[in-house]
């Protein structure tokens, strides 16, 4: 099928518009981190009006391709891949990537375990839990909303670790532990309003939830988290093994 890259002006201009940019930035006309031309320029060029030429870069701001930057223009951006088979963190997929993690803290702390996790940890329900929650970031974006859970008597003192500098990987092996299998599972969920707010989406748009329970080599469960992803800001990719 051959791409768009002229203006029918028999047809729906907005949709055809959308369709032109799509495909310059897959062609890599327009490449990652570079800003596409204004929205005058793209109006003169196609002669067509400035109010079209929002709408269709509306549309691809809300899918992700897209990004605008108050005061500079609008920036086109690259979806962030992560294969669910590789065990590993958020911060060494961003940099496997070559984009710069950053992570902030917004509750951290004890909890009792309660029935749920005294299940899922093989522990008393008065045992006590580690409680992370946090926003990850990707180049200055909030990607993820995430929360962390884990069996107190395995990270004593994780009071004194700076969470925003390390990793829970690196943090597992300040204690001897080592993660070596995952199992999880994925949804789609809405967050609440607040929620939703952090993570600069509405609370009627879906996002995805990864709950994952990761084992030590003595087939321990130490971590269970959830994280709630943009889905419009990430792509993910499975390998089928026959």
């Amino acid at each position: 099928m051959k791409k768009t890259t002229e203006i029918d002006y028999q047809s729906s201009i907005y949709l055809q518009l959308r369709e032109v940019i799509r495909n310059k930035i897959e062609e890599g006309e327009y490449l990652p981190g570079t800003a596409i031309p204004s929205e005058n320029t793209l109006a003169d060029t196609y002669g067509i009006n400035r109010l079209t030429v929002r709408n269709a870069i509306d549309v691809l701001v809300n899918e992700g391709l897209l990004k605008r930057v108050q005061g500079k223009g609008v920036y086109v951006m690259t979806p962030i891949e992560r294969d669910l088979e590789v065990l590993g963190g958020f911060s060494q997929t961003m940099t496997d990537k070559n984009l710069q993690p950053k992570k902030k803290i917004l509750q951290k702390g004890q909890r009792l375990a309660g029935r749920k996790y005294a299940e899922i940890f093989g522990i008393g329900e008065e045992d006590s839990l580690y409680y992370i929650k946090r926003l990850d970031y990707a180049e200055d974006e909030a990607i993820a909303l995430q929360e962390i859970f884990i069996p107190y008597n395995l990270v004593p003192k994780v009071e004194g670790i700076d969470l925003s500098v390390f990793s829970m990987f690196e943090i597992y092996k300040f204690y001897g532990i080592n993660p070596i299998r995952a199992w999880q599972t994925l949804d789609l969920v809405r967050l609440t309003q607040a929620d939703a707010r952090l993570l600069d989406i509405t609370k009627e748009q879906t996002v995805f939830l990864f709950s994952c329970l990761t084992y030590d080599e003595d087939e321990r469960v130490i971590e269970y988290s959830r994280s709630y992803t943009r889905g419009d800001k990430c792509n993910f990719t499975v390998h089928f093994h026959k």
